[in-house]
């Protein structure tokens, strides 16, 4: 993924970057899958959707951390 790519999601809404997020999981999921049966041709891919995976994950927990933060508390 490609650094204009990852700022683009990275504005994303939480809802957007959490739908991307299942998307990918089952992606990797699938890929997994089939790379038990056989060989994947690319094996590389399985590590770039599950990077992919954890940064989504930091990024949708950086957005709830930064809302919480700015909800005001109660006493």
């Amino acid at each position: 993924m490609k650094a204009k790519e990852r700022e683009t999601l990275r504005n994303h809404s939480p809802g957007e970057l959490r739908a991307e997020l299942s998307q990918t999981r089952e992606k990797l999921f699938r890929l997994k899958f089939k790379h038990g049966v056989a060989p994947a041709k690319n094996p590389m891919e399985l590590r770039n959707l599950r990077r992919h995976a954890a940064r989504l994950e930091t990024w949708i927990q950086e957005k709830r951390t930064a809302a919480a933060a700015q909800a005001p508390r109660k006493s």
